[in-house]
């Protein structure tokens, strides 16, 4: 279970706030978030600092449990603005896509993942606002995404086995296997 402390934004690791899916990380990337109870100053906070963390790793989406923070908020931009949705419920999934996502968890890995190709979510904003968006394509896509990882699911769990590459996802043979070039920020979350 994550620490607690004064306030969620100190639990976020200074020299590398993303959690990997690795040792300690896996487990914490396996649990189920908790709904956030009381949305005071440290909630509005903690959101404005996963929206800078996003950004600067070029995703287009980003959950609390990703930064070991275990509960059920996450942050997004699917290119039409920024989007903070607090204890979210999807109500609606319509259709199917099928699509190359990867995780800023799990850097330089990408897979073929099916998802519904439109969702309407409600939830709340960082400030206890309701919130009610439908999105379709890639924010659909995204919401999916970031709603699996409050509730321990990783693309990996949905994505077509076969479809997993490292890197580029060609025959890359210069062992560099950090290259993410070859696959589009969009659909890194």
């Amino acid at each position: 279970m994550a620490k607690t402390a004064a306030k969620l934004t100190e639990l976020i690791r200074a020299d590398d706030p993303i959690v990997k899916y690795e040792g300690e990380g896996e487990r914490i990337l396996r649990e189920n978030s908790k709904p956030v109870a009381q949305f005071t100053e440290d909630i509005a906070e903690l959101v404005s600092r996963m929206e800078t963390i996003m950004r600067d790793a070029n995703g287009v989406g980003l959950a609390a449990p990703q930064l070991g923070i275990l509960k059920r908020i996450f942050v997004y931009d699917a290119g039409d603005g920024f989007h903070a949705i607090i204890n979210p419920k999807i109500l609606q999934r319509k259709g199917e896509q099928l699509g190359v996502e990867g995780c800023l968890s799990i850097p330089g890995l990408y897979g073929d993942v099916l998802r519904a190709n439109e969702v309407v979510v409600k939830g709340m904003d960082q400030y206890g606002n309701p919130v009610r968006l439908r999105e379709e394509g890639l924010g659909a896509r995204v919401i999916q995404h970031e709603f699996d990882h409050l509730e321990g699911i990783l693309f990996i769990d949905r994505a077509d086995p076969d479809s997993l590459r490292w890197g580029r996802g060609d025959d890359d043979d210069d062992g560099d296997e950090d290259e993410d070039e070859g696959e589009p920020p969009s659909t890194r979350e």
